[in-house]
């Protein structure tokens, strides 16, 4: 789901709106870009780690493609991990990669819309994680307190939300007016807001990731930010990244961008221009994802 799941990871990003995506189209750019930012998710994951120790099931509500389901395998080799996702098809894809990397027999799957979905898990989870999917529900604090409630008792709820807006190019490019990326973000954030704004059972909530942990009946709040800092020059597989990354935000948020910002964003994405972020030298990735967590107080 798209500030999603997933940053994509469903687009785990601003201004996407998931319900007219076809995420089996989608899916090898979410794949690729959620191994892009795998040191990330293991820095996060270690994190995790270091409190929540021996989980028996590990649930990734708005998994994708899996790519962070098979970590929580590795991070976790005792561990049943079950991915759960509105698609079958970025299900598959998970279920593939769990039996590349020999993790098939005790990894699971389960699709359906979150949070009812999460009634269906055989037992309760020793560690839920959310990666930019909760935003995606109208009413997060709800939504949140169902996923507490599939927690075992003791047991962690984590949710990838906020961070910093991720960067690519400097902020003058030599054409163009200064600041494209920052005026893409305020488009960004206003289709967002929209979209906020038109799920069904809506409620406006101040963003306050601790304080809806703890509202939702959970205890020991703490949140880490972790960066994935890819310094120029890019390699191939962060440069393609940045092109499929524009490409979208193109596709997405143009008719909220001047025309001056939409003819640089076209020469930023021409191969055949030497300036274009095909072949610029200072391309690079900069990206700051926070994570927020909770315990299920023991009955």
């Amino acid at each position: 789901m798209a500030h999603h799941q997933h940053e994509h990871e469903h687009e785990h990003r601003h201004g996407h709106d998931h319900g007219d995506i076809d995420w089996a189209e989608m899916a090898p750019l979410l794949e690729a870009q959620a191994e892009l930012f795998t040191p990330l998710y293991e820095r996060a994951l270690a994190w995790l780690a270091k409190e929540v120790t021996d989980p028996g099931l590990v649930v990734d509500a708005g998994s994708g493609p899996g790519v962070i389901s098979c970590l929580f395998a590795e991070t976790f080799p005792g561990a049943r991990v079950v991915a759960v996702d509105g698609s079958e098809p970025l299900l598959e894809r998970a279920r593939a990669r769990a039996g590349r990397q020999g993790a098939a027999d005790r990894f699971g799957t389960l699709a359906g819309d979150l949070p009812q979905v999460l009634g269906e898990l055989d037992y309760p989870a020793d560690l839920l994680w959310a990666s930019r999917s909760v935003h995606h529900l109208g009413d997060q604090g709800a939504a949140l307190a169902a996923c507490a409630q599939r927690l075992a008792p003791g047991g962690t709820l984590a949710v990838m939300e906020g961070g910093l807006p991720a960067r690519f190019l400097p902020r003058d490019i030599g054409f163009g007016r200064p600041g494209l990326q920052a005026r893409v973000d305020a488009a960004e954030e206003g289709r967002f807001s929209r979209m906020r704004e038109e799920l069904p059972g809506s409620v406006a909530q101040v963003e306050d990731w601790p304080a809806l942990l703890t509202s939702a009946g959970l205890h020991h709040t703490r949140s880490r930010t972790f960066l994935l800092d890819l310094p120029a020059p890019a390699t191939d597989r962060a440069r393609a990244y940045v092109v499929a990354s524009l490409t979208r935000t193109r596709e997405v948020v143009a008719e909220d961008l001047d025309a001056d910002d939409r003819a640089t964003l076209d020469r930023l994405l021409d191969p055949a221009d030497p300036a274009s972020v095909h072949h610029r030298p200072d391309v690079f990735v900069l990206a700051a994802h926070t994570v927020h967590s909770a315990v299920r107080p023991a009955d």
